[in-house]
C-alpha cells in the first residue's frame, strides 16, 4: 500500500470517528444504580442525579430528554451544576427542568453556571486538570437561575448545609461551591436531629472535598464535572478527569477513599457517585465511548 493510500485511509477513519463522536453527544442514556445505606425497614428513596447539561438554546433534543426524566417519578432531584453554556440559555434551562422543579431538589453550581465557555486549544483537554484563567466577572445568569430554583423549592447547597424531609426520610445535606474554581468553603459541622440519609453534594470531585465529606459522615457523595472523561478508550476508560480524582472514578458508583462499602476493604469508605453528565462545551461537541447521561440512584436498606 502506498503512503498516500495509507494516509487517505487513516484520514477516513479519523473523519468517521469524529462524526460518531459528535453523534454520541445526542445518545442520551439513563443509568440506574442501587446504594444500600438506609436502615433496615426504611422505604427505598429514588434520587435523580442530573449534571453538566451545558445547555445552549438550540438543543431541543436535550431539553425534551431532560423533561422526560420526570416520568421516572423520583423522590428527590440532585443537580450538580454546569447547567448553562450560553447567556441566553436560562429560559430553555428552566423549561427543561420545569417538570422536575415540582419535585423536592437540591443543587450546587459549577464553573459553567458562572462563566460561559470559551474556545480552547483541543490539546489542553489531555492535561490532567485543564483549568483556564479565572475571570473576574461572571457573564452567565447564575443569580436568576439560583433564584428560580429556590423559588421552586429546591435547596441551595452553595457552601452550606440544609435538611429535607422526603417521603418520611429526613435527609441531611451538605454542599460546596465549585472546587474547580477554588470557591469551595466546607461549612462548619452542625448537630441536628438524626437523619436517615446524609448526602454530600459537589460539582467537581476534588479529593480535598471528598475527604471532607467522608470525614463529615456522609453516607454518599454525589458529583459531576468529569464528563466521564468525555473521550474514552474501550477497555481503558477515561483519559483524564479534569480534576485530581483518579481515572477509575471518572464516572459511576465507587467508594471513597477506598473500595466500595460492599466490597472487601471498603468498610470505612463512603459511597461516591460521579455522573458523566449530559452535555459538552459547545466548542468541543464530541463524546466517545461515554454517552451523555443522568442517573436514577435508589437508596435502599443495607
Amino acid at each position: 500500500m502506498s503512503a498516500w493510500r495509507l494516509a487517505g485511509g487513516l484520514a477516513a477513519v479519523g473523519a468517521a470517528g469524529l462524526a460518531y463522536a459528535h453523534l454520541e453527544t445526542k445518545l442520551f442514556t439513563l443509568r440506574r444504580v442501587t446504594v444500600p445505606v438506609l436502615e433496615a425497614g426504611e422505604r427505598d428513596l429514588r434520587v435523580l442525579h442530573v449534571s453538566d447539561l451545558h445547555l445552549v438554546p438550540t438543543q431541543r433534543r436535550k431539553i425534551e430528554w431532560v423533561r422526560s426524566l420526570a416520568a421516572l417519578e423520583p423522590d428527590l432531584v440532585i443537580d450538580t451544576g454546569d447547567n448553562l453554556a450560553h447567556p441566553d440559555a436560562l429560559g430553555p434551562l428552566l423549561h427543561a427542568l420545569e417538570p422536575l422543579l415540582d419535585v423536592p431538589g437540591a443543587f450546587v453550581l459549577g464553573s459553567n453556571d458562572y462563566y460561559s465557555p470559551t474556545p480552547k486549544n483541543p490539546a489542553r483537554y489531555l492535561l490532567p486538570d485543564a483549568r483556564g484563567p479565572i475571570r473576574n466577572v461572571p457573564d452567565l445568569p447564575w443569580e436568576a437561575m439560583t433564584d428560580a430554583m429556590i423559588d421552586a423549592g429546591w435547596v441551595d447547597l452553595t457552601n452550606r448545609r440544609d435538611d429535607l424531609v422526603v417521603r418520611g426520610h429526613r435527609i441531611a445535606l451538605v454542599g460546596v461551591d465549585d472546587p474547580h474554581l477554588d470557591r469551595d468553603e466546607f461549612p462548619a459541622t452542625s448537630v441536628g436531629d438524626p437523619a436517615a440519609l446524609r448526602l454530600g453534594v459537589t460539582h467537581a470531585p476534588y479529593t480535598r472535598v471528598l475527604d471532607q465529606m467522608h470525614d463529615d459522615g456522609a453516607d454518599a457523595i454525589i458529583a459531576g464535572h468529569t464528563h466521564g472523561g468525555q473521550l474514552c478508550l474501550p477497555f481503558y476508560g477515561a483519559l483524564v478527569t479534569n480534576c485530581d480524582v483518579d481515572r477509575r472514578r471518572a464516572r459511576g458508583l465507587h467508594g471513597w477513599p477506598g473500595a466500595r462499602p460492599d466490597e472487601p476493604g471498603g468498610e470505612d469508605s463512603t459511597w461516591l457517585h460521579v455522573s458523566a453528565g449530559a452535555g459538552t462545551s459547545p466548542y468541543a461537541p464530541v463524546r466517545f465511548a461515554c454517552r451523555p447521561e443522568a442517573t436514577l440512584i435508589t437508596f435502599t436498606a443495607r
